[in-house]
């Protein structure tokens, strides 16, 4: 099956984490006004979409993704009209925002839980989850939140437990119930109106659950809830929707993005991620595996190559940055930020940029848990901690892949909190600042910014990047990731060095050739793909040849 071009394919999408991007009243917390004066920097980048974090009105119990309303702005990123304006002023930069959307659960301060709460039979009731306590008063079951501790919460009011996956409050919707379906498809449909380019929609693969058999994620009953979502909401229109899917297969990707099944263009999906978590707990790192990584990565393009789309990642708000957790943040900071970036756009899929690493911001080490923020990292150090796990493996633990790695502000110069706000930022900025920032970059022909640029613009160019096969080369190498795309004009031929170390290769016969132009480097390159080629740490280029 061939897939019908789409405006998105094509697209690199920059991702904004509202409160860390940029201060423009100088209250220590990022705004839209902040994110407005920094458009051309975005336009000049080139990337066409921005994926915005939440910047509904929320308590921020976790950082916005606990919404209070969803047709309002927190007075602290600004008021609608700004929001109106950011659309505007990206329209005419030829940008798109994407909105991020969370619909698993609201805030415990929303009207419709206030309601909820108030009795038993209240219209709202049914809007949410509630059982009754066990005999002697206890939890329904076991289940467990994912932000530790249970994820069932005694309301005192009417002596039921309601259902929370994450924070306490942040209580799940009822995705049984029509009128939940039907109030947050008009909520959808509000924001389509407002001029918006699409949807991410926050772990949307839970929505579906079954508590009482503790089925959560992938539940049978939630393909069935998005395809009615897609019929109500975006499903005629031009729009990019890209579904947060922690627990997704291929296969189960394919469900949720192949055109003919009419639910999302494309999910993220966290195979490659959680390679570098013991037993799938990201509190207890190890280092990374390269042939297992390729094979993933590998796996993803093979499978979803005619019967879905890829989106690419290596970050975001809640990952390490990638330099740090892949690459090498020391000597090669910035040869390994580029080698990682070439890797990732030149495969096939929709390359998402979070905001600083396209200028290889690296992970934070805060000297104390007292200078996190983050409502998760906060309350696993002081349950494992209380468990017995020592201080200083748990800090290490967070050094490595706390969320607030990605929350650091964004550093924009080398002036006082990194060009960010001149009062106290919410959350420290990091201290590299003075020699990792925006403005050092763009005046550095050779930095990682310009690398960014160049393979965002290769992707507007050559169609092979976007529509081309995948075909891996090396497979088996346990310092190199190369692949090969392949159409009808070209083959582009990808290697990427991961280590520190100097790697000879013996090429294959089939792309030993005189008539090969280097399209990109991160260094001096080279012309010629003779029998043998030695890499430098963490070198990395593509070739492009004709077919």
């Amino acid at each position: 099956m061939k897939m019908t071009p789409k405006w998105w394919h094509d697209a690199v999408v920059y991702q904004i984490y509202p409160r860390s991007f940029c201060d423009s009243n100088n209250d220590g917390i990022g705004d839209l006004q902040g994110i407005i004066s920094k458009l051309d920097y975005l336009k000049n980048l080139g990337v066409n979409v921005i994926w915005l974090s939440p910047v509904y009105r929320s308590p921020m119990d976790d950082n916005g993704y606990d919404i209070s309303d969803y047709q309002d702005i927190a007075p602290e990123f600004g008021t609608m009209a700004d929001m109106q304006q950011l659309l505007a002023e990206a329209k005419q930069r030829d940008i798109r925002i994407i909105m991020d959307l969370v619909v698993n659960h609201t805030s415990d301060e929303h009207p419709w839980f206030q309601e909820a709460r108030k009795s038993k039979d209240n219209p709202y009731r049914d809007y949410y989850i509630w059982r009754q306590p066990k005999e002697g008063g206890s939890a329904p079951d076991e289940q467990g939140s994912i932000f530790g501790g249970s994820a069932w919460q005694y309301d005192e009011q009417t002596g039921e437990y309601y259902f929370h996956l994450f924070s306490k409050k942040q209580p799940d919707l009822n995705w049984e119930n029509p009128k939940v379906q039907h109030e947050v498809h008009k909520m959808m449909n509000w924001w389509i109106e407002q001029g918006i380019g699409g949807f991410r929609l926050d772990v949307i693969d839970l929505i579906g659950k079954e508590i009482d058999k503790g089925i959560t994620g992938n539940g049978p009953r939630l393909h069935p809830l998005l395809q009615e979502m897609n019929r109500a909401t975006f499903g005629d229109k031009d729009l990019l929707t890209v579904g947060e899917t922690w627990g997704a297969t291929p296969e189960i990707a394919k469900l949720f993005s192949n055109p003919e099944r009419e639910e999302f263009s494309m999910v993220f999906q966290f195979e490659h991620i959680t390679l570098t978590w013991e037993h799938g707990d990201k509190w207890n790192p190890i280092p990374l595996d390269l042939p297992a990584f390729k094979k993933v990565l590998t796996k993803w393009q093979v499978e979803l190559e005619n019967e879905g789309w890829n989106s690419l990642f290596w970050n975001n708000h809640d990952l390490p940055r990638v330099v740090s957790k892949y690459g090498d943040e020391g000597q090669y900071r910035v040869e390994s930020a580029k080698m990682l970036a070439t890797t990732l756009h030149l495969m096939k899929g929709t390359p998402y940029v979070y905001q600083g690493e396209e200028i290889g911001m690296t992970n934070v080490a805060f000297d104390s848990i007292d200078d996190y923020r983050d409502i998760e990292t906060l309350n696993f150090y002081k349950e494992r901690t209380e468990n017995g796990v020592a201080p200083e493996t748990m800090l290490a633990a967070v050094h490595e892949n706390s969320r607030d790695n990605a929350r650091t502000p964004m550093h924009w110069d080398n002036s006082y909190n990194a060009g960010f706000s001149t009062n106290q930022p919410w959350l420290q900025v990091n201290p590299n600042y003075p020699d990792i920032n925006v403005a050092a970059a763009l005046e550095d022909q050779s930095s990682i910014f310009y690398h960014y640029q160049k393979l965002i613009q290769l992707r507007k160019s050559l169609p092979v990047i976007v529509h081309g096969t995948f075909e891996p080369v090396f497979e088996d190498h346990d310092k190199v990731f190369a692949y090969v795309r392949s159409d009808e004009q070209h083959r582009l031929f990808v290697l990427n060095n991961f280590t520190a170390e100097e790697v000879v290769l013996a090429l294959p016969e089939s792309l030993r050739t005189d008539n090969a132009e280097c399209i990109i480097a991160n260094y001096e390159h080279r012309q010629q793909l003779g029998e043998e080629l030695t890499l430098k740490p963490y070198e990395s280029f593509a070739v492009l040849m004709p077919a």
